[in-house]
């Protein structure tokens, strides 16, 4: 999916009044880290990620062992690696769409079979187990989620992740998990999938929860201490460590990570009802409220008749409002992701508000 010409740094920041495309908390300045690297020592980091950093995401963050926990050049690394090191040609990986591009776009660049269970706006973007069992073949080495989900926000309960990975353990492959928007569960945090089987492994990061995409800072959680040493020895061949800047960065926001995400919490809060409010008053546009994350992903309602190529066309170079369109993630173009945790709440309400008169401006 050829999406990052359309992503905001590509655009220019600049050509961009209302940034609604962010998938992520607002970005920090390195400043409000109050943090400094005067003794630090420019060397080669430890191959798995910092230990003092891998302690502190296994025992404080999941309640597993640091030795299972593997520090990777953001969660996008982890997947790659995750997914070259598994996967073979001839072999097949089950995606449960839409999800991250990642997820389905490296699979294929490898060469793999690539087979998506398509979750659907009037199931409540639920996962339904008995399809997903039927789209299993032997050849299946990995069944890929995401939850909170990207793009949606919707969640799964404890007990559907658990037939997930009874599902991964009946058929000998792994359950990929991708928790990225973990730290930001509107209610109860799910456990991590990693600390339940060893056929599950877990993928995280400091990108969206954090604002820290720029370090690039993420790891994948197993049980599985041969399939640790696999992943290694894949990472070794990319880029043997991580950044020690980039890892000196992260353990101090993670040994401090209650500060950094209370002091959001409360403007994410804010920002969701906004959208929320902004729903319940419009008659354009549905959605399956989000329980996760700090995006959502409506839809324009079938009885609006719209050119949807001219819907983003004039969104962008009318109003400067940019959004996720739908074919980021291979839906209907009907559909669009809202990042709202990202800008401001002025530009929120500005965006929100240029979405519904572009509508007006085009329906017939």
């Amino acid at each position: 999916m050829t999406i990052e010409k359309e992503s905001p740094e590509e655009l220019g920041y600049e050509k961009i009044k209302y940034n609604l495309s962010e998938s992520s908390i607002a970005d920090r300045r390195f400043a409000d880290l109050d943090f400094t690297f005067e003794n630090l020592t420019i060397f080669y980091g430890d191959h798995s990620g910092k230990k003092e950093l891998r302690e502190i995401i296994a025992q404080e963050h999941y309640n597993m062992e640091a030795d299972q926990v593997f520090i990777t050049n953001g969660a996008c690394a982890a997947l790659f690696i995750i997914h070259s090191t598994l996967l073979n040609p001839g072999d097949h990986i089950l995606v449960v769409k839409p999800n991250y591009a990642t997820n389905i776009e490296v699979p294929r660049s490898l060469g793999i079979t690539t087979n998506l269970q398509n979750l659907n706006f009037e199931n409540n973007f639920e996962v339904d187990t008995d399809e997903l069992k039927s789209l299993m073949t032997p050849e299946t080495k990995i069944i890929s989620i995401t939850y909170p989900h990207n793009p949606t926000g919707v969640m799964i309960s404890e007990a559907k992740l658990n037939e997930l990975i009874e599902i991964a353990e009946e058929h000998g492959c792994y359950l990929v998990v991708d928790e990225t928007y973990r730290d930001l569960t509107i209610g109860e945090k799910l456990p991590t999938a990693a600390s339940l089987s060893s056929k599950a492994i877990s993928v995280e990061s400091l990108s969206k929860a954090y604002g820290l995409p720029g370090i690039r800072m993420g790891w994948l959680t197993t049980r599985d201490k041969d399939l640790k040493e696999a992943f290694l020895a894949t990472k070794e061949q990319i880029s043997i460590c991580n950044s020690v800047f980039d890892e000196e960065i992260a353990y101090h926001v993670f040994k401090n990570r209650d500060r950094f995400l209370e002091s959001t919490r409360a403007d994410n809060l804010l920002k969701f009802n906004i959208v929320k409010q902004w729903m319940n008053e419009q008659d354009y546009i549905e959605w399956v409220e989000p329980q996760g994350g700090v995006i959502c992903f409506p839809r324009i309602k079938s009885d609006v008749n719209i050119d949807t190529n001219e819907f983003y066309k004039v969104l962008f170079e009318k109003y400067g409002t940019l959004v996720g369109a739908g074919r980021w993630f291979e839906m209907s173009d009907r559909h669009f992701r809202i990042g709202y945790a990202w800008p401001t709440v002025e530009q929120l309400k500005g965006g929100l508000e240029s979405i519904i008169k572009t509508i007006e401006g085009l329906k017939e």
